[in-house]
């Protein structure tokens, strides 16, 4: 009998994924551009890479949004814009597009292959700005994505072509200084982006007949550079058109060897910032300079203890910042209520330089990673808290800053050691965000220090940890024996605590309920006598699953009851919700539906405040099983085909944890038997197409429950994929397909698995039974 496993189509998956269509605000006016624009819009329709090219400050970033916009519509798969200027760290390319995108990292596979399988088939616009500091492995990641994804098209800014196959390289010129007379100048692209900017800055300002020629002049002088037109027009609130013109004149002058050419349009930016840093006070450039080690925004509390001291007292940074947004230096953003500053990448590049040129950058990049562990110490002692959602929000702000703090850390094997302390205390956020980035900085502070570093046996745990998760089982027994053996030698009883916890989660995900409760009591023994108390939290609710699953149910079901309470008297969310999860799935295991249900859906809306994937495609999952036991199964269907595409989206499968294949297979058996395929697939594929957020409003009921029109039947699998399915249907092993097909044994045993993982299978025969259901066998 058919399965409905298999069929989640790019609908599907294209909702869960979440690019959210988002491109950055604008915060000021567009000007020009009309040329470069339509010709943009003509490439993004013909060729697979297209990467607009120019210096910085020539408008690069600016046109790469106004075309995304303009083409939006040809794109049904959507768009990502993901900017890249803050990211340093070239291992964490796929890993960041693959989050803009909404997806998940709990695969065991590579994320470049879970990522190719997301986009294969959708005609999606990937936007990639500011490529330069990363060409190598942008070209590398665009080559892999454009060959495996023919639908895609990327569009990349950076001030160097990424020299792949296929790309357009389209080089943004400077804006035009057109004409003689007052107006066709009026009507050039420079002169009319001055005019807007210079009104923003003097509103009273007009282009007349009498300051037409400075305008001009002093727009071809800085070249038609939109940010240099941009930094001088912030200099009208003390000098005139003509003054300015007549200043830049002789600045760019002495740029000169004596021949009558300028300076380059690099040097003509150049002088410019040079200007602008001459004509800030003393205080303005020491916060110029102590900020560039910031990455992304920061806040006020940050800049006053990373950057106040010799010279800058913490009381005065507040004035300075205003000074600074003032002259265009800074940029404010608001986020979630609080101020957030930012700089221009070329000016923090600039400020950087001269922190460089003082020899402070080792002395303020330290501050910054202080500063930064201190607020991951912060989030550790109030994580059992109220304040738990405002610390995940805080930290997800400060993302990129983390990234900075940790890139600090593995410059030298002192810094590494404070990076090993530093790390554990906020092991919790990179659960939420990205186990797959919790690794690389886990792995690369692991290999600068030596064996005897004080936290190595923690961050070894936690690297097991996360490897367990993401289904790396060689990767979590080589880590939890390292753990081992170096807390013995170290005495530390608090991280073999947690190895006996990480072991018992192993057991608890294979289904061996026995060892996983004996080794979760345990822990929470030793938790307990450590004084631990969110360690003895987090492994007393998953005892409580295990003895639920054990043959234990009702003493199993009170310990989660009773953490639950614990939790939430605690003001707690993030394991509370997992709690709630593991007493629902407990109570579905055991056939109380009703009970069940209510805690499912109680999770649901506790996960609203924290925005956990992973554990609403598990609750989308039980409660799916607890509508077919309801009798209701067209609902059932519909939450299978949610669950199943957030599944995809994390990388993942409920097949991993085997407690729940069976019960699975068989909610989905009953629901087929009750609706019959047909209808059954249309429900299903109603539910592939739901946006996470409307799947938990749909759970939730908060949406009509009336199935949507059927919906098509559309194969996951590739050509290719569908080819081999049916020889699997014929009986045929993979050394026999291989032969037939004339490739690789390997070759035929990777989409023999790849086609399981799509279709939610684990073995061979669902496979043949899927063919056979969905096609007319071979003659």
């Amino acid at each position: 009998m058919i399965t409905l496993l298999g069929q989640v189509g790019d609908a599907g998956v294209r909702a869960a994924g979440a690019t959210h269509d988002v491109l950055p605000a604008e915060v000021t006016t567009y000007v020009g551009r009309r040329a470069e624009l339509s010709e943009l819009r003509r490439l993004l329709g013909v060729s697979p890479v297209v990467t607009l090219t120019g210096p910085g400050g020539v408008g690069k970033t600016r046109l790469a949004q106004r075309a995304a916009a303009a083409v939006r519509a040809a794109f049904p798969g959507g768009l990502a814009f993901v900017e890249l200027a803050d990211l340093r760290e070239p291992q964490l390319l796929v890993d960041t597009v693959a989050q803009r995108l909404g997806l998940g990292d709990r695969a065991a596979r590579p994320r470049i292959d879970v990522l190719v399988d997301h986009l294969r088939g959708r005609r999606l616009l990937l936007v990639l700005d500011n490529c330069e500091h990363l060409v190598a492995a942008c070209a590398q990641f665009v080559s892999t994505l454009t060959t495996s994804c023919p639908d895609l098209v990327v569009l990349a800014t950076s001030r160097q072509s990424l020299a792949v196959a296929g790309e357009h390289v389209l080089p943004v010129p400077p804006l035009t200084v057109e004409g003689s007379s007052p107006a066709l100048l009026a009507q050039s692209d420079a002169v009319r982006l001055f005019v807007d900017r210079a009104t923003a800055v003097v509103p009273s300002f007009r282009l007349t007949e009498d300051n037409t020629a400075d305008v001009a002049r002093l727009c071809r002088a800085l070249d038609g550079l939109p940010l240099a037109i941009e930094l001088a027009a912030v200099r009208l609130r003390s000098l005139s058109v003509g003054q300015l013109a007549d200043r830049l004149d002789k600045r760019f002058t002495l740029l000169t060897t004596g021949g009558s050419r300028g300076p380059s349009r690099h040097g003509t930016l150049r002088s410019l910032v040079d200007w602008s840093h001459e004509l800030c006070t003393e205080q303005e450039r020491l916060l110029w300079a102590r900020a560039s080690v910031f990455s992304g925004t920061f806040d006020l509390d940050a800049a006053e203890a990373v950057c106040s001291g010799d010279g800058l007292d913490t009381a005065s940074v507040l004035d300075v910042i205003d000074r600074l947004l003032d002259k265009s230096i800074l940029h404010r953003d608001d986020v979630e209520g609080v101020a957030r500053y930012r700089m221009l990448e070329t000016m923090r590049q600039y400020g950087a330089q001269r922190l460089r040129a003082a020899g402070d950058t080792e002395h303020y990049r330290r501050r910054h990673r202080d500063w930064f562990f201190e607020l991951t110490r912060r989030f550790e002692a109030e994580w059992i808290s109220p304040a738990q959602v405002t610390w995940i929000s805080r930290l997800r702000r400060e993302h990129a800053n983390l990234r900075v703090a940790l890139e600090f850390c593995a410059t030298a094997p002192d810094e590494a050691a404070v990076g090993l302390r530093g790390l554990p205390p906020f092991k919790e956020y990179w659960i939420i965000t990205g186990l797959t980035e919790g690794r690389l900085w886990l792995d690369k502070l692991l290999g600068v220090t030596g064996e005897d570093t004080p936290s190595r046996a923690h961050v070894l745990w936690i690297y097991a940890f996360y490897a367990l998760v993401q289904g790396d089982l060689p990767a979590m027994e080589r880590a939890l024996a390292a753990a081992t053996e170096t807390a013995d030698r170290d005495g530390d009883e608090s991280a073999l605590a947690y190895v006996d916890h990480v072991r018992a989660y192993a057991a608890l995900i294979g289904n061996d309920m026995a060892t996983a409760a004996t080794l979760f009591e345990t822990a929470i023994r030793s938790f307990r006598e450590q004084g631990d108390r969110p360690g003895e939290l987090w492994s007393t609710f998953n005892h409580g699953l295990a003895l639920s699953l054990s043959g234990h149910y009702e003493r199993g079901r009170r310990i989660l009851r009773d953490s639950i309470a614990t939790l939430a008297a605690n003001g707690e969310l993030f394991w509370r919700s997992w709690a709630l999860w593991s007493l629902s799935a407990a109570e579905y295991l055991h056939g109380d539906i009703a009970d069940a249900t209510g805690d499912a859906l109680e999770m649901l809306r506790l996960q609203r405040q924290v925005h956990d994937k992973v554990i609403l495609a598990f609750g989308l999952t039980v409660l799916a099983g607890c509508a077919t036991r309801s009798d209701e199964p067209r609902r059932a269907a519909r939450l299978l085909g949610a669950a199943t595409t957030v599944w995809q989206t994390l990388g993942a499968t409920p097949n991993n944890y085997a407690a729940f294949v069976e019960p699975r297979n068989r909610d989905v058996d009953t629901v087929t038997g009750q609706l019959g395929v047909e209808d059954a697939a249309a429900e299903f594929l109603a539910g592939t197409g739901l946006s996470t957020e409307d799947a938990v409003a749909y759970a939730l009921g908060e949406v009509p429950a009336e199935p949507d029109a059927a919906v098509p039947f559309r194969s996951p699998l590739t050509k290719r994929e569908t080819q081999i399915a049916e020889l699997v249907a014929m009986g045929m092993t993979n050394r026999e397909i291989a032969e037939r097909l004339v490739i690789s044994r390997r070759t035929a045993e990777t989409h023999v698995d790849h086609i399981l993982g799509k279709l939610g299978y684990t073995n061979r025969a669902q496979i043949a039974a899927w063919f056979t259901d969905r096609h007319t066998p071979p003659a």
